[in-house]
């Protein structure tokens, strides 16, 4: 960002030889009764500038005649590059959703830089003040877990959108997601046309907030099987781990008394280690047990794997993501929340 310091202001030419003395931001600063960095952001358009320091600030330039420098002029403050912010790149679904991104943030000329913040909150803070500081012009948070009051905080200080957070009161930021609600209730149908009753979910691992992936699909999960009259049947079990590397909870699983006859996994990753595990055991899938998974990601098409799953339209997702973020930059916003309609992708598993 363009900041005009003391030597910033044009050289005039003047025939009289007691020249006033030359207008820079720190005067415009102190007639305006701001900061020098506050004048800065007013004159080259920046982000999240109150209509009354706007007015305050273009008061005194026009009452003192400042004319910044040519270069100040012809900026706007905007470095043409967005941050993205991912947990890290194990889940093959992210890979679609960096891909819809780049599409997105591309078609209009802007470049994209990757971070990882590896579900840890003080990675995450760090890794967004540095964003800030670098002056980048916005950020997509993937399934950040930092809290709605700190997500807010940062939205103020930059265009902000968020991806895997549900929040639809929000209005300092905006969210793109696929309806996971939905989803899940679009998995447990097609369980329940295949005949099943005892239907369990396989859930994320539980953070306080409310707003996260895990707790809409969920409540979709339930709200199918009440529809479908097997409330009491209804089970979600917890997974340990978010990335389905701990075999010791699908043998958990298949060795409950009673066992379920179908589970629907909230990703992929934790569905396709099941079925695994399930077949090890001689069990046939579909027909001794069935399993629906969630995202459709690459892993989902391998055989002999052939998990079905719901597609939430990673890529989709990931454009609609870098076109809001694109407005909210030039128009500003009071909050936008979209929902992508997900998908059935049936193969052999359920």
């Amino acid at each position: 960002m363009f900041e005009a310091g003391e030597g910033g202001g044009p050289i005039s030419v003047e025939h009289d030889i007691s020249r006033p003395p030359r207008v820079t931001i720190k005067t415009v600063a102190r007639d305006a009764g701001v900061s020098v960095a506050a004048v800065s952001k007013v004159l080259n358009n920046a982000y999240g500038v109150s209509d009354d320091m706007r007015t305050r600030v273009m008061r005194s330039v026009e009452r003192l005649g400042y004319r910044p420098s040519f270069a100040a002029r012809g900026m706007r403050g905007q470095t043409d590059t967005f941050g993205v912010l991912l947990i890290d790149m194990r889940n093959p679904f992210l890979a679609d959703l960096t891909e819809g991104i780049k599409a997105g943030l591309n078609a209009a000329g802007k470049r994209m830089m990757i971070s990882f913040g590896g579900a840890e909150t003080v990675i995450e803070k760090s890794l967004i003040d540095a964003m800030i500081d670098m002056r980048m012009d916005g950020v997509i948070m993937v399934a950040p877990r930092l809290p709605s009051g700190e997500l807010e905080d940062y939205a103020r200080q930059m265009p902000t959108v968020l991806i895997g957070h549900h929040e639809p009161d929000a209005a300092s930021f905006d969210t793109v997601n696929s309806d996971d609600e939905r989803g899940a209730t679009m998995a447990v149908e097609q369980l329940v046309r295949r005949g099943f009753r005892d239907i369990w979910m396989l859930c994320a691992p539980r953070r306080v907030g409310g707003h996260e992936v895990g707790d809409r699909r969920e409540a979709g999960y339930y709200a199918a099987m009440q529809a479908a009259g097997l409330s009491d049947r209804a089970r979600v079990v917890e997974s340990r781990s978010e990335t389905g590397d701990d075999p010791a909870e699908f043998s958990a699983l298949l060795d409950a008394l009673p066992r379920p006859g179908a589970v629907f996994s909230w990703s992929d990753i934790h569905g396709v280690p099941l079925i695994t595990e399930a077949r090890a055991r001689g069990l046939r899938v579909p027909e001794d047990f069935a399993v629906v998974g969630y995202d459709n990601s690459s892993l989902a098409r391998l055989m002999p794997v052939s998990l079905s799953s719901i597609d939430q339209q990673g890529i989709e997702v990931g454009r609609k993501a870098a076109e809001t973020l694109l407005a909210r930059v030039e128009r500003g916003s009071k909050g936008r929340h979209i929902l992508i309609p997900p998908k059935l992708v049936l193969r052999t598993s359920g």
